[in-house]
């Protein structure tokens, strides 16, 4: 069903989405995958904010469209809360501004909920492995988002060292920390530093953005 070279390990899974259905029917999904664990189901971006902080999964999945609370603000809150879980956005929006707010959020991929479920459980164990994942189909709308920027404003790597440059191309090419490290011959530890501080430095919430923007900027590096 899924690509075995996604993930070594056992991930816990977080679903957060405001239909019982829904949630249902993920988790079984979930649950045939011998290499995800459906830990949790929340009803509601507070529900899911407060476990989230409690068990810390390694992935979410997340709804945009919920009441009180929606999925970008849950994500932000998440994010504020030092939570450092994937997060894949996975909802029947596929708005420009959505995407877009979602990536500046900190979520990790976006994924559209008509998918066949053998795609959305390999979408979720590559992103668990540590890449950048999105529904093929949004890939223009994500470019579009980024050409709506106002470029005049936008994040400038000129403060950049050599070796964060390096590392962010190849968080571009969708390599993992682990994969990173291999490649320019570093620690694991080292790579998660670089990383940090160059969203830092580029006003960026997460990997996904950072990966975006390299493609649609790469006459800057």
């Amino acid at each position: 069903m899924s690509d075995h070279s996604a993930i070594e390990t056992i991930a816990d899974v977080l679903i957060v989405d405001d239909h019982p259905m829904m949630r249902r029917g993920l988790t079984q999904l979930l649950e045939m995958e011998p290499r995800l664990n459906p830990v949790g189901q929340a009803c509601s971006g507070e529900q899911a904010i407060k476990m989230a902080i409690q068990d810390e999964p390694d992935l979410i999945l997340m709804d945009l469209n919920m009441p009180v609370m929606d999925g970008i603000e849950t994500i932000r809150q998440i994010r504020n809360a030092e939570v450092h879980s994937k997060i894949i956005v996975f909802t029947v929006s596929n708005d420009h501004a959505d995407v877009f707010r979602a990536l500046r959020a900190g979520a990790d991929g976006y994924l559209l909920k008509d998918m066949e479920p053998e795609d959305l459980i390999k979408s979720i164990l590559n992103c668990a492995g540590g890449q950048q994942i999105f529904s093929p189909e949004l890939m223009d709308v994500i470019s579009k988002a980024l050409r709506d920027r106002k470029i005049i404003n936008g994040p400038s790597p000129a403060d950049l060292t050599d070796r964060e440059r390096q590392v962010l191309k190849l968080i571009a090419d969708g390599q993992s920390n682990k994969m990173i490290a291999r490649d320019l011959d570093i620690a694991e530890g080292t790579v998660k530093v670089h990383v940090k501080r160059l969203l830092s430095k580029l006003g960026m919430r997460s990997r996904v953005e950072a990966a975006v923007w390299v493609v649609e900027n790469q006459w800057l590096l």
